[in-house]
């Protein structure tokens, strides 16, 4: 019901865009641009602005932004007048019928009390000029991308736009990381209101559902300010859509793509349906309606009930041959259009929807090791071959509407993504030595995501130009697996050929064989903030006083159910005929029966959890011109979060209960070298929280790595202190170079480990504070165009240059932790991180082109255990090390058909580089096939894709 809702509202949305006529003449051409302080960087409303030597003219709006429309082709001068300000006069704007031309423009307070000094400047100048301002007066040590930039470049989705941005690398083409620190160090916020995860057990969120030509900047902030949420010490990355489509424009492509190991190979799974293909499929693998609502009401039934209740199970085991693995396809539609009315109000609508089906193959290589002997190696615990057949399909939409009039907004703001995936693993290989194996996995995986936010911005005074912003917002995310099922079949490696496998059907149930799971996730997420600007005087200097207030609640409920077959061991020899049976028959309706198989319900009490949290802060913030050059932003955020999770163990109820009180000063310095240059300095207290999942005792059975993940309860969140120093250069537009240094200190780091008891054949993987961490680093970044190599090359000119790249030491301590080494690095940081590409563009032709190139230095993916003796630490499971690896993405793209058409070719993992995850046994730091433990092995392989987008 609330996915046709959502629908029914988009659709309606989109013929109301389609029917109302624009106002704006398509054969004529329009100025636009944005009015900006050049001292405090604020946007100016208000301001007059007039077409020299006519009376057409506007006036700048709540966001300061203004739009002049109806122009024959032509050169133009525009005038730009404000009370306090010279009047200024810009040339040689040059304007083509049908197009848009973009003209930000900077004005300075004047210094004396004459109003009829005219400053003049050219159109080239002064969009100069504004690039300066927007840079240097951020507040904070940013990085970011403009809606300029992103229309040069052949992105089609926000996790390609944030490749480019300084300091972030993006895995999987959708998370980001920022100085090498993923996840919980992050944060992600769209329009002003915080994105909820897209993933139920991380904190991160799938930037791909958001497509580049809606957005209209990006910004990185990696220094706190008071203003921004608490919640990160890696980067807060800030997301701002369009409102008001410059022209009306309605965009279709659509792209089709090749792997290397995948595409026009035999691909194997479960039979589809068209819901499968529509995003919406795992309805039709429910748990039967009839089955008991508890563990308690299903084991009490009698026998006979239990075997009939075991019948209403679809026999979906058999694995099927679906034919060759098609390319991966992917269609994108969007539609944007503004409206301008009589009373000088405009309505701004944006509406989007893409969709992608994919059906991929991996290869994995995948081992395990018992503990340590003497010469640091392990007996084989097991040794497979995994191939993971991959099924997807996603539907996105985002729909935006705008309205202004006067000094007042409104917006109303949305994003809804529905996806759908069905994964099988087949796995071949030893076990413990003695057995080979045959194990399949089948794994359903249906989630959603509806992100709302309604918002309101306002010019409260002209005279003080006092502003008030507000949201309110709702965010639904959904994670549900139904039937989730695994079974292995075994026999010994002594057997002949001709002795056929058995399935590991138990006499008692577990999780790790012939089980099925199911599970469902949902979390609703409501926020409010406003937000209050006051600009002031003091001796000549501007100044801002800035408060504000934020409400996010969040509740998620999560429900399992653990359901295993057993066999009938009364007559064993008549049972274990059927265990020879392939898998598609084994669970037959003819094969349920008490002298046969039936399943059991081995749910935990701890397998169903409900959780909230209650966020309240309150934050001022001041803005202070000490200086000519010297600004200082400081304030300090107050931040309560209270949460909650009720669940149940074997004992009976657990309840967390934890009411944490942050107080978060920050203080932003920025000392203007000269015109083109910064230096920065930067002190902020922010915290990084425990995720529901970390928290609850949830014991989950990870049948691919045989492990077994359970929260701790006793978990805490992470204070943390940053410290940065920065000096920047601006050359020239679009050009940068800056060094920076920081410095964070981390009390009670939240880190993964494998909880004390284990071994190396069964382990159980939980999460632990770790008593404090500090992490130092050293940043360069770069972005440059080559044209001083030949001055008088266009091609040098059009070559630009980028390069970001950090070395980072990190080092956790535990103190007098047993059985964890002490003093090591922070899980998951890696030691560096380089990012560089080359991007190509040359605007006549519309021929553009990109290389990428990343590499991360190895990082500890899975944290060891072992003993100390005296002062010497004996790993009996060593680390598991993610080993670094080359990765060199290509982008080429034309414009054809009168710019209106392009052509796209990307090349991905353009090296086919593997990712190798492994035990340094030498402990040499770097992988050695003939030395060390791989533990798992990925194949990628490289995957082309060639795509066509047409504008109408």
């Amino acid at each position: 019901m609330k996915h046709n809702l959502i629908i029914r509202i988009l659709t309606v949305l989109f013929f109301i865009g389609v029917l109302i006529p624009d106002t704006f003449a398509q054969g004529a051409g329009k100025i636009v641009g944005k009015l900006t302080d050049k001292k405090t960087g604020e946007t100016l409303i208000g301001v007059s602005v007039k077409v020299s030597g006519t009376t057409k003219g506007t006036t700048s709006d709540v966001e300061g932004r203004y739009s002049l429309g109806g122009l024959a082709t032509g050169d133009y001068t525009l005038e730009f007048s404000y009370v306090g300000y010279p009047t200024k006069k810009i040339s040689d704007i040059s304007v083509t019928a049908g197009k848009v031309t973009t003209l930000d423009v900077v004005m300075e307070e004047s210094g004396t009390q004459l109003q009829q000094v005219v400053i003049t400047a050219t159109a080239k100048q002064e969009s100069v000029s504004g690039l300066y301002v927007q840079q240097k007066n951020a507040i904070s040590m940013s990085s970011g991308i403009s809606a300029d930039v992103i229309r040069r470049s052949p992105d089609k989705n926000t996790g390609e736009v944030l490749k480019r941005v300084s300091g972030a690398s993006v895995q999987d083409n959708k998370f980001i990381i920022v100085r090498g620190l993923s996840d919980r160090y992050n944060n992600a916020m769209i329009n002003n209101s915080p994105l909820p995860s897209s993933e139920a057990d991380r904190k991160t969120f799938s930037f791909d559902v958001i497509p580049s030509a809606l957005i209209d900047n990006v910004i990185i902030s990696k220094t706190a300010t008071p203003d921004l949420p608490g919640d990160f010490a890696g980067g807060a990355v800030q997301i701002k859509t369009k409102d008001f489509p410059d022209l009306k424009n309605l965009q279709i492509s659509y792209s089709a793509g090749y792997n290397s190991i995948s595409t026009f190979k035999p691909f194997y799974g479960n039979s589809r349906n068209v819901l499968d293909f529509s995003g919406f499929g795992a309805s039709s693998r429910a748990m039967p309606s009839s089955f008991p609502a508890s563990r308690q009401r299903y084991v009490n039934q009698p026998i006979d009930r239990r075997i009939a209740l075991t019948k209403q199970f679809d026999n979906s085991w058999g694995i099927n041959n679906l034919g060759t693995t098609m390319p991966t396809q992917s269609i994108q539609l969007i539609y944007g259009n503004s409206f301008h009315f009589k009373n000088d109000s405009k309505l701004g609508l944006i509406l989007s929807t893409n969709y992608r089906n994919a059906a991929t193959i991996s290869q994995e290589e995948r081992n395990d090791y018992n503990e340590a002997g003497a010469t640091g190696r392990g007996i084989p615990l097991f040794e497979y071959n995994d191939n993971y057949y991959n099924f997807s399909s996603t539907l996105g939409v985002l729909a935006n509407i705008s309205y202004i009039k006067g000094n007042h907004k409104f917006a109303l703001k949305n994003v809804f993504n529905q996806s759908f995936e069905d994964n099988y693993l087949q796995r071949s290989g030893t076990f413990d030595i003695q057995s080979l194996q045959n194990v399949s996995q089948q794994e359903v995986t249906d989630k959603s995501l509806i992100n709302s936010v309604l918002e309101g911005e306002h010019l409260l005074s002209q005279k003080n130009k006092s502003r008030l912003n507000w949201n309110t917002s709702f965010s639904r995310i959904t994670n549900d697996q139904p039937d989730l099922r695994r079974l292995a079949y075994v026999k010994k490696v002594t057997d002949n050929a001709d002795v056929p496998y058995q399935a590991q059907v138990p006499s008692v149930a577990t999780p790790s064989t012939a089980g099925r799971f199911f599970s469902e996730l949902g979390e609703n997420v409501f926020g409010a903030s406003v937000n209050y600007t006051l600009p002031v005087e003091i001796k000549g200097q501007s100044q801002t006083i800035k408060a504000g207030l934020l409400k996010q609640y969040k509740q998620r409920n999560v429900s399992a159910r653990v359901l295993g077959y057993v066999i009938n061991t009364d007559d064993f020899t008549a049972s274990e005929a059927l265990l020879s049976l392939p898998q598609g028959q084994l669970f037959s309706p003819a094969n349920i029966a008490q002298d046969k198989f039936y399943l059991d319900d081995i749910t935990n009490p701890a397998n169903t959890y409900d959780g909230s949290g209650d966020l309240n802060a309150g934050y001022l913030m001041m803005t202070n011109q000490l200086f000519n050059k010297l600004k200082a932003t400081w304030g300090l955020r107050v931040e309560n979060y209270i949460e909650t999770l009720d669940t149940r163990d074997n004992s009976g109820a657990v309840n967390i209960n934890n009411n944490y009180l942050d107080l978060l000063p920050s203080i932003n310095l920025s000392y203007g070298l000269n015109d083109a240059s910064n230096l920065r300095a930067s002190f902020g207290r922010t915290v990084a929280r425990a995720q529901f999942r970390e928290l609850a005792p949830f014991s989950f059975y990870d049948f691919v790595t045989g492990t077994v993940k359970i929260g701790n309860t006793e978990l805490q969140r992470t204070t943390i202190d940053n410290i940065d120093l920065r000096y920047e250069l601006y050359p020239s537009t679009g050009q940068l170079i800056s060094f920076s240094v920081f410095y964070k200190h981390l009390i009670k780091p939240i880190e993964t480990n494998i909880l004390s008891g284990s071994t190396a054949a069964s382990k159980s993987i939980s999460y632990i504070n770790a008593p404090e961490a500090d992490v130092f680093g050293a940043e360069v970044e770069l972005r440059h165009n080559l044209g001083f190599i030949n001055s008088g090359s266009s091609f040098f000119k059009n070559l630009v240059f980028t390069a970001n790249a950090a070395a980072i030491k990190s080092q956790v301590n535990f103190g007098n932790a047993v059985t964890i080494l002490n003093k090591r690095p922070l899980q998951g940081q890696s030691p560096y991180l380089i990012n560089t590409g080359l991007q190509y563009s040359e605007p006549k032709s519309g021929l553009q082109a990109n290389v990428l190139y990343n590499r991360i230095g190895r990082r500890i993916a899975i944290v060891g255990f072992g003993q100390y003796s005296g002062d010497t630490f004996q790993a009996d499971y060593p680390d598991i090390y993610e080993a670094p690896r080359d990765l060199i993405d290509f982008q080429l793209s034309k414009s054809i058909i009168k710019s209106k058409g392009e052509l796209k070719l990307s090349i991905s993992n353009l090296l086919d580089s593997d990712a190798n995850f492994y035990q340094d046994i030498n402990t040499n730091k770097t992988y050695d096939s003939g030395s060390d433990q791989l533990i798992n092995s990925v194949q990628f392989g490289r995957t082309i894709s060639l795509g066509f987008g047409y504008k109408f």
